[in-house]
């Protein structure tokens, strides 16, 4: 590749990579959305009634949304790298206004690795969402897409060959993407090899390593900032330039979750605690871990920053975050592993403070399967699970709240068929009256999910009655 105006030099031989300063360019230009990107059905969703003793099962109106909304509406949702990504997509045709709030404490697969030897905070959730917003109307956008969503193969000899394939240029991923892309994504994946040869006494492991991922560190260690890195990945993705992810928090710093079971045992890392792997790296399967001792009492954060061993801290959260809490229409607690993806997003200070003050749909995703984290739990146990975290209960004293369930959750949408049970006297004595059952799909790896459709359509009801109920006449 010529030297040009982003002027990395990469030798033939991959011992011999050098690096020169990227000169980035001016940001690209993201395409916005239009108001509405199509007509939604009503969802045949089953409202579960007011009171557990008379459930009404009524369906709810079939008719469509004929004429565009004048403006879309506004959520923020609260997720891991995995389980909703599945909606992502559904999503956009409801709406691009969408703040993505994610944990930054992953600790497994290439994401770990990269943790390992060049520390800082976990990006494997967020380059994860990040790619399923990513523009794919063009033919070089689904290169990008397809170069940042690769993975190497799991044997690690094989996986650095190929790595040195696609640092040095002569991959076949590189097809399809102009100059500046190219130079651009290539710069940062260079600066990421560098940094690593400049720690000759850590083996890096390539083994299934994600390509957005190396992308993802090269540009937070050369720009010394998450928030600047998901910018770069931002634009060379092409994502909606009103759809925001955010990092829960903002940091340099490298954070372990950890987290106290009732039992207290402490269990230290989000791998360990959700689906122990023993350091492989091959995929996860967590439907093959065995149940945790003890239920989980808490989630906090960890670090080993200024002292010699892990010691619990108290980060401050993203103050973007607070602000898109105070202004969006919908507050969206996401399926997914409910104390490893979701909590560690609630027991920071200032987000149960803000959602609890809101009056907007506070909306609980209910996951279709138990998992290590929830086992035996009812669709009730979640809502305490989320309280007790926004509440921050079980930690500091000094520092809890004492709002009620029905202040952080007032609706529940529940896939069809699924394995939690659904217990709504004691959702009821919670506060909580609104329980919509969603049509679901059978998954082969994990069982009962949403259907994307029908969870987005009971989705836009909701939001729907609620924004007509406050319309000031």
């Amino acid at each position: 590749m010529a030297e040009g105006w982003l002027g990395p030099s990469v030798a033939k031989g991959a011992s011999s990579l050098l690096f020169h300063t990227p000169n980035v360019p001016a940001p690209f230009s993201s395409s916005s959305a239009s108001s509405s990107r199509s007509a939604l059905r009503q969802p045949r969703s089953v409202s579960m009634a007011a009171s557990a003793s008379q459930t009404q099962l009524s369906p709810n109106s079939s008719s469509e949304i004929s004429s565009p909304r004048p403006t879309q509406p506004s959520l923020l949702v609260f997720s891991g790298g995995t389980a909703f990504n599945g909606v992502v997509e559904e999503l956009k045709k409801l709406t691009t206004r969408v703040t993505h709030v994610l944990p930054v404490s992953d600790d497994g697969g290439s994401t770990a690795e990269i943790v390992r030897v060049l520390g800082g905070p976990a990006v494997g959730d967020i380059r994860s969402r990040c790619l399923r917003l990513s523009d794919q109307s063009t033919v070089e956008a689904l290169a990008v897409r397809s170069l940042l969503g690769h993975r190497l193969p799991l044997d690690a000899h094989e996986a650095k060959s190929e790595w040195y394939s696609i640092v040095e240029g002569k991959h076949d991923l590189w097809n399809g993407l102009s100059r500046p892309y190219s130079e651009t994504i290539r710069a940062f994946l260079v600066y990421f090899q560098n940094e690593i040869m400049r720690r000759p006494n850590e083996a890096f492991c390539f083994s299934n390593g994600s390509i957005g991922n190396f992308f993802f560190a090269g540009a937070r260690i050369f720009f010394q900032s998450l928030d600047a890195a998901i910018f770069l990945f931002s634009r060379v993705s092409d994502i909606p330039s009103e759809s925001l992810v955010l990092p829960v928090i903002s940091t340099n710093d490298r954070l372990t979750l950890g987290c106290e079971l009732w039992n207290g045992t402490i269990i230290r890392g989000q791998n360990e605690i959700s689906h122990p792997t023993n350091g492989s790296m091959q995929p996860i399967d967590k439907g093959c871990c065995s149940a945790l001792p003890s239920r989980i009492k808490r989630v906090f954060y960890m670090s080993s920053e200024g002292g010699n061993s892990l010691h619990e801290v108290f980060p401050t959260v993203n103050a973007t975050v607070l602000d898109q809490l105070s202004t969006v229409d919908c507050i969206v607690y996401a399926m997914g592993s409910l104390f490893t993806s979701v909590c560690p997003s609630l027991v920071l200070r200032g987000v149960g403070e803000n959602i609890a003050s809101r009056t907007c749909p506070k909306v609980l995703m209910l996951n279709g399967t138990h998992d290590r984290e929830t086992i035996g739990f009812s669709a009730s146990s979640f809502v305490t699970a989320i309280a007790d975290a926004l509440n921050r209960r079980y930690g500091d004293p000094h520092n809890c709240l004492r709002y009620s369930e029905s202040q952080y959750v007032n609706t529940l949408l529940v896939p069809k068929g699924g394995a939690i049970p659904i217990d709504l006297h004691s959702l009821n004595a919670q506060g909580i009256f609104d329980v919509i059952v969603v049509d679901s799909v059978e998954d082969p790896k994990v069982g009962i999910i949403f259907d994307p459709a029908s969870l987005i359509n009971a989705l836009a009801d909701l939001i729907g009655r609620h924004m007509s109920s406050n319309v000031k006449v």
